[in-house]
């Protein structure tokens, strides 16, 4: 029974808070570990409780963390894409068996990226005046990073390729367009304040995860789907111009044959050449 007007735009509403809320729900029951000590380290009373609980949240986020958050993407990919109707238990947990280990490596690797960056970024900030302003030429790195680990999931759903190139493109995409780049960076912030300050545990719980991981792929889909149309565009540009290319040349190469009365006859003679040689 499909309802319409305001009863239809109600049931549509509520069927979205449940897909959104469910696949949230999934992704943090499969990410327990990180967010248990990310909680732990929150409310301690210590002042460098987090600090202390980073090495554990850095060694335990790529085999939990980033395999969740690359199935909630896949489920994500699937809305945006047109299937909203999809089985989402079915579809979470395939996805994150199928995603697993190249999650999991691309992990490790932007954990040591955040290292590497986190390292540098303290250590040019206790220098003089002169060294402290390559600590602001880390916070531009640490911004590039994030976006793209948005791109990361998305690419990693979306196409079929091998782990380095996902990391590699990852990155050009993010450099590549600093607009879009700029843009997800803003709206995710914005998603991420929200769900922090307002409404805190039950936006974070319910909705902060999943309509971060719809929107990063709803925007990298039409940065994506633009990019298809320009290379489709100019792949057929180019096959016109190849074609025309091949007309070119064939009409000049009838127009020799038609000013060259010889070469049917030698076409002639070596036929019958080639007939005397048999009889023989």
């Amino acid at each position: 029974m499909e309802f319409r007007g305001v009863m239809g735009g109600l049931y549509r509403i509520s069927e979205w808070i449940m897909r959104l809320s469910v696949i949230n729900l999934l992704w943090l029951i499969c990410s327990i570990p990180v967010f248990f000590f990310a909680f732990m380290g929150l409310v301690s009373p210590s002042p460098d409780a987090l600090k202390s609980m980073l090495p554990i949240l850095a060694i335990l986020a790529p085999f939990t963390l980033f395999p969740a958050t690359s199935a909630m993407f896949a489920v994500a990919r699937k809305w945006v894409t047109g299937e909203e109707d999809v089985p989402l238990l079915k579809t979470f947990f395939r996805s994150y068996k199928e995603n697993y280990l190249q999650s999991m490596v691309g992990g490790i690797f932007f954990v040591i990226i955040f290292v590497v960056i986190a390292v540098n970024y303290f250590f040019y900030l206790k220098q003089g005046s002169s060294l402290r302003v390559l600590a602001i030429l880390f916070i531009a790195f640490t911004v590039i990073i994030i976006i793209s680990l948005f791109n990361f999931f998305s690419i990693m759903v979306h196409l079929h390729m091998k782990i380095f190139q996902i990391l590699k493109n990852s990155i050009l995409i993010t450099i590549g367009n600093p607009i879009n780049s700029i843009v997800l960076l803003i709206c995710n912030g914005v998603i991420l304040y929200i769900c922090l300050t307002k409404f805190n545990f039950f936006l974070v719980v319910f909705f902060m995860g999943s309509i971060m991981a719809t929107f990063s792929f709803w925007q990298f889909n039409r940065s994506f789907t633009k990019l298809q149309t320009k290379q489709q565009a100019l792949e057929e540009k180019e096959q016109q111009r190849l074609a025309e290319a091949e007309a070119v040349a064939e009409a000049e190469k009838e127009q020799s044959d038609s000013d060259n009365g010889d070469e049917p006859i030698e076409i002639s003679l070596h036929k019958k050449d080639e007939n005397e040689k048999n009889k023989e």
